[in-house]
C-alpha cells in the first residue's frame, strides 16, 4: 500500500464521521492507496488537539489555511459549517488536493459554479458526501428498477423530515442566518432528497416550490429577553418533473416532531412499488403486481451479503449496517 496523506478541516461530529470512516476504511476495504490521518484542524485548538489524540491524527491545527497549503497533504475533508466550504475548497483545489466536502457543497449557486470550475482546473479527485447513496438497500433497489422489477418507473414521492428545530424555543444559531447556513431543511435534508430522487429516477427538468419558515423567531443565547429573525426554512414542498418525463414531489422539514432521519421514498413503476424509510436503513420493501392476487402483498428484503458492500462488514443476513458503515463505503 501506498499512504494518501489526509487532511480534515473541522472537528465536530461530522468531522469525526470523517475520521473514523478514514480510519476503517484500509481494513474493511484493502484499498491500494491506504489513508493516513495527518492532521486534524479546527478554530477551537481544544477541540482539534482531542479528536487528534482520540483518532490518532499526526498533529493539530487551527489554521485551515496553512494546513491545505501544506505540500505534505494530498487529500483535504470538509467538515465544517457550510458558509466556509466554498474558501476552503477552492484553495485546496488550487493547491493542487483531493477534496471530499460535506454536504451541502455550497450557499449558493454562484459558489457551486466556483467549486466545481476549480476542480476542473485542478484535475483531482473531488466528492460531495451524499453518503445515504452508498447503503445497499439503495444500490438494490436501482439494480431492481434497472432490471425492469417494477415496470416502467411512473411517480416518485419522497420526504425527509426530522424534528432537531421543531422545539421553537432552541436558541438561535448560525442555522438560522442565509449568510452562515444558505437554507435550512433544504441543505440540511432535502439536497440528500433530491440525490436519492436523481440517482433512482434520473435528472429534474422542472420544478414549483413552496417554503415556509415556521419558527419565525428564536431566542438568542446570552441576551435574556431577546430574540433573533429566523431566515431559513422549516418546511419544503417541491412539484417536479424529471427529464425522462417521470413525475414527482418532494418534502422536507426539519420541525417534523418524532421524526429522526425519516428519509424516506415510494417509487411507482406500471408492475410494482419500491418503499425504502432511512429509519429502517436495511430494509427494502418490493411489491410486483404478479402471481395469486389472494396472496400477493409487499414483501421486506433486509440487506445481506447478497447486496454489496455489506459483505465486506458482515456475513449475515438481517445484522445490519449503520450510518458510520455508509461513510466508511464513501470514504
Amino acid at each position: 500500500m501506498t499512504d494518501i496523506r489526509v487532511a480534515l478541516v473541522g472537528a465536530g461530529w461530522m468531522g469525526r464521521c470523517h475520521a473514523a470512516a478514514y480510519g476503517a476504511a484500509a481494513s474493511v476495504f484493502e484499498p491500494v492507496d491506504r489513508p493516513r490521518l495527518s492532521v486534524v484542524s479546527d478554530i477551537d485548538g481544544a477541540t482539534a488537539q482531542a479528536v487528534a489524540g482520540r483518532f490518532g491524527f499526526d498533529r493539530w491545527a487551527t489554521d485551515w489555511r496553512a494546513v491545505v497549503d501544506d505540500p505534505g497533504i494530498d487529500l483535504v475533508s470538509v467538515a465544517t459549517p457550510n458558509s466556509a466550504h466554498r474558501d476552503i475548497a477552492v484553495a485546496a483545489l488550487a493547491a493542487g488536493k483531493h477534496v471530499y466536502c460535506e454536504k451541502p457543497m455550497a450557499l449558493t449557486l454562484d459558489d457551486a459554479q466556483a467549486m466545481a470550475a476549480a476542480a476542473r482546473a485542478a484535475g483531482t479527485g473531488t466528492l460531495v458526501g451524499y453518503n445515504y447513496l452508498r447503503n445497499p438497500a439503495l444500490q438494490h433497489a436501482k439494480a431492481l428498477i434497472d432490471a425492469g422489477a417494477i415496470g416502467r418507473v411512473a411517480n416518485f414521492r419522497g420526504t425527509y423530515d426530522e424534528d432537531y428545530m421543531a422545539d421553537g424555543t432552541l436558541p438561535f444559531s448560525w442555522r438560522c442566518r442565509v449568510a452562515d447556513a444558505g437554507t435550512g431543511t433544504l441543505g440540511d435534508l432535502a439536497c440528500h432528497l433530491v440525490s436519492v430522487a436523481q440517482y433512482l429516477v434520473g435528472p429534474v427538468a422542472s420544478v414549483s416550490a413552496l417554503t415556509e419558515v415556521v419558527n419565525k423567531r428564536r431566542p438568542i443565547p446570552d441576551r435574556p429577553g431577546e430574540t433573533g429573525s429566523v431566515e431559513t426554512e422549516d418546511v419544503a414542498h417541491a412539484l417536479l418533473r424529471f427529464e425522462n418525463g417521470v413525475c414527482g414531489a418532494l418534502s422536507s422539514s426539519r420541525i417534523g416532531w418524532g421524526r429522526k432521519n425519516r428519509l424516506a421514498f415510494e417509487i411507482t413503476g406500471t408492475e410494482g412499488t419500491l418503499l425504502f424509510d432511512q429509519e429502517r436503513m436495511n430494509e427494502l420493501r418490493l411489491f410486483q403486481a404478479t402471481g395469486d392476487i389472494a396472496a400477493n402483498g409487499f414483501r421486506t428484503i433486509l440487506t445481506n451479503a447478497a447486496h454489496p458492500p455489506y459483505d465486506r462488514f458482515c456475513p449475515a443476513p438481517g445484522h445490519g449496517l449503520g450510518f458510520n458503515d455508509l461513510k466508511v463505503i464513501e470514504v
